[in-house]
């Protein structure tokens, strides 16, 4: 049940490999030049965390090896707060102590976090090297592996720091997420869902007709196949048509905005990304409705899928609203002094704006608190 989605690009294109058990068949993939052209050269670095490595580092360690790759590993803490500068000179030491070079290859085995310090670090060592991304998380399966962002936190804003670095290779093993924990599977149908709403709206059917998807287990596997195809599809159609943000791509951001400034106002301890982007979305989708832009049935709707796939609907009360309209000045998507926000239409359709008054973002921020 192995299936390939080609992300076409002007330059650098590559393919997402979806394939259950791809694990144990990595070194060979890396190998076939049908997958990854032109080749990799012998030396690997393989960036992960501790428990990401205990499960599945030596399934991918001896797969290379067997295919005649020389391996190495840097492990990393897990979680955002650790998502650094700090971090990745770590990788950069790791690097120099096996004397990568530039026919060499960084991997990136584990979540988004990794996924994106990995390749960050591919992009600057020796002014830009390889990077095979192997996401073993939801929300990176679906989203953090694949169009070529990468880059750390800054401490006054996320992701402020980075640069468009495109994989050689996605590889997506589906049995990985066997292993994950809910709390993680259930952040990455944070950004399922959103592509339900921005791309896909047969994918919103799909999810809104299913009893539970808060976990796998109440999957089927050719379903959970499913899932994964369509949200990789819809990721590869977009940056395939704006590879560095430009236009198009920015409705990838749909949820982020607001999303990125709950996470960063409660220091990335409280909420994990995907939570967060959930709650952005049902922020942003209450702001659509207050301009007129979305029918109260859709946004209740996208409510009721974000609350069905077991993500968070609330903020505390001692969160400090007010304080996310000066964290959106530090976003990335800030131009000409003005926010821009993804608004949604309908199920399915979504448009850009940079015209949402304060007093809209500020009364769906407090909604999220009285929620």
């Amino acid at each position: 049940m192995q299936t390939v989605i080609a992300v076409p690009l002007q330059q650098n294109s590559y393919n997402v490999l979806l394939a259950p058990g791809g694990l144990q068949q990595i070194g060979r993939v890396l190998q076939d030049s049908e997958l990854v052209s032109p080749g990799l050269g012998q030396k690997v670095l393989i960036v992960s965390n501790p428990m990401i490595w205990k499960h599945y580092g030596d399934i991918v360690s001896k797969s290379l090896e067997a295919a005649g790759f020389e391996v190495a590993c840097c492990l990393l803490p897990a979680g955002e707060r650790y998502k650094t500068l700090r971090s990745v000179e770590k990788i950069f030491d790791s690097a120099l102590a096996h004397r990568l070079e530039r026919s060499s290859t960084v991997v990136g085995l584990g979540g988004g976090v990794i996924g994106d310090m990995a390749g960050f670090a591919a992009a600057c060592w020796l002014r830009g090297i390889a990077i095979v991304q192997i996401p073993t998380t939801l929300l990176a399966m679906v989203d953090a592996s694949i169009g070529g962002k990468t880059g750390v936190n800054h401490p006054q804003g996320k992701n402020l720091i980075g640069a468009f670095h495109q994989p050689r290779l996605v590889s997506i093993d589906p049995n990985t997420l066997n292993s994950l924990p809910t709390r993680e599977f259930r952040a990455g149908m944070a950004e399922v869902i959103k592509y339900g709403v921005i791309w896909d709206a047969d994918l919103f059917e799909q999810l809104d007709d299913t009893p539970r998807i808060d976990q796998p287990r109440y999957l089927a596997p050719e379903m959970l196949m499913d899932i994964l195809r369509r949200s990789c599809q819809a990721k590869a159609d977009v940056v395939s048509q704006d590879e560095k943000e430009l236009g198009l791509r920015a409705i990838l951001n749909y949820g982020h905005t607001i999303g990125h400034a709950i996470e960063s106002l409660t220091q990335y301890r409280l909420f994990n990304h995907g939570e967060a982007v959930g709650l952005g979305m049902i922020a942003v989708g209450d702001i659509a409705v207050q301009l007129g832009l979305w029918s109260k049935d859709c946004r209740d709707r996208q409510y009721r899928l974000i609350r069905k796939a077991g993500l968070p609907t609330q903020l505390p009360a001692s969160f400090e609203s007010e304080a996310v309209l000066e964290m959106l000045t530090a976003d990335k998507k800030v131009k000409a002094g003005r926010v821009r926000f993804i608004m949604p239409k309908d199920i399915g359709v979504v448009e850009m704006t940079d015209r949402v008054p304060p007093e809209a973002i500020l009364a769906a921020v407090r909604n999220l608190q009285a929620a």
